[in-house]
């Protein structure tokens, strides 16, 4: 029988399709929800393990190595919690579970069929098992799979968080997170929690960066910033099918993948600052565009919340402010109190607490799933 609900200090831990290290956050979580951050880290991987990464988002690794990366992704998880633990002047054995994402290596939600059943899937990796033991805390992960049985996307997952840190019984919210994709959840006091992707946040800023630039990302939208909108190319790729697609919806690296930025890339400007510039006007264009045509006829937004590494592009909400005009507040993830970088890494932290105590933690109305469930797979330790 489970334990009376009561409160727990979780280790929620997180990855992105940005690949940018492994975001830990500790934070204590109470019966109702409410929760207090302790502390946060980001825990870098090493280059060879992060180029391996990639190489599975290109589909150039073998099964072996898919496989054996698994477990290699789990223990830098679990090296990250530790580490978090040292910093926040705990033991392990004071940390009663941990909440982890893995590394999505592959999310393709797309009714597809073979012998009459449904391809839809999803796979992150960063085996728990491994997690559990080399911490000695139980751990809680692969949350995205019993959403797509039940029919659903499988994301956003982190609309459980938002509806939870943003909800107002005053005004609506749109929490707009910018990482590797980027993705939207609408929080209204009168209605259903509703969210899905927008299309590419970072993933085609990067790529460009590091292929005309050698440059990881572009930092404050320098390059961007010193070249001018391709108006024809920026048409053309605001052709993607994508983005007119009726939510629920989410995407990934299998459709915005070096292969598509590359096809995209025929048709660019000469100038490498102007293709900055095009291709970061093409995220907060699709931002916007989303909203004008699922958002905004169910809602206004008196609120709109940045985060993610797109928040941190001067250059991005530059564009964003003024497609937005005066009618929407802009504003981060700190003007609450909630660090942008580790927001997503609490959310499952929050989703482990409710795994835990058999709380239902998906939303529907976001993921498109034919009912509520329990996400999540547990090791013990």
């Amino acid at each position: 029988m489970t334990e009376i609900v009561k409160p727990k200090i979780i280790i929620g831990l997180m990855s992105g399709t940005s690949v940018d290290g492994i975001d830990a956050c500790l934070a204590k979580i109470n019966p109702d929800l409410s929760f207090e951050i302790i502390d946060s880290l980001v825990w870098d991987y090493p280059e060879n393990i992060r180029q391996n990464i990639f190489k599975i988002f290109e589909n150039k690794a073998s099964l072996e190595e898919i496989c054996w990366m698994n477990f290699i992704i789990g223990e830098y998880f679990a090296q990250a919690a530790l580490e978090l633990t040292k910093k926040a002047g705990i033991t392990p054995k004071e940390v009663d579970l941990i909440g982890s994402h893995g590394q999505t290596v592959y999310h393709k939600p797309v009714d597809e069929y073979i012998n009459g059943l449904n391809k839809k899937s999803t796979l992150q990796i960063g085996e728990s098992a491994i997690i559990a033991e080399r911490t000695g805390i139980t751990t809680i992960s692969d949350f995205r799979p019993a959403d797509i049985a039940a029919g659903g996307q499988g994301a956003p997952l982190v609309c459980f968080a938002d509806e939870i840190i943003f909800k107002s019984s005053t005004v609506t919210r749109a929490i707009q997170n910018i990482g590797g994709m980027a993705n939207v959840t609408v929080v209204n006091p009168e209605m259903d929690t509703f969210a899905f992707d927008t299309g590419p946040g970072n993933v085609m800023i990067d790529y460009c960066a590091k292929k005309f630039f050698n440059q990881e990302y572009d930092k404050d939208g320098l390059l961007a910033e010193q070249g001018g909108i391709d108006e024809k190319w920026l048409i053309y790729l605001l052709e993607e099918k994508y983005y007119s697609k009726t939510p629920p919806k989410t995407t990934g690296r299998e459709l915005f993948s070096p292969e598509y930025i590359e096809k995209m890339l025929l048709k660019a400007p000469k100038n490498p600052y102007n293709i900055m510039a095009t291709i970061t006007a093409l995220t907060a264009k699709t931002i916007f565009n989303a909203y004008d045509q699922f958002v905004f006829p169910k809602t206004k937004i008196d609120e709109l919340i940045l985060g993610g590494g797109g928040a941190y592009n001067p250059e991005l909400i530059k564009m964003l402010k003024k497609d937005f005009c005066d009618s929407t507040k802009i504003l981060s993830h700190k003007d609450f109190g909630i660090s942008d970088k580790f927001k997503e890494a609490l959310a499952f932290a929050l989703l482990a607490y409710t795994t835990f105590y058999k709380i239902p933690n998906n939303i529907p109305s976001c993921t498109g799933a034919k009912h509520k469930k329990i996400l999540g797979k547990i090791s013990y330790q």
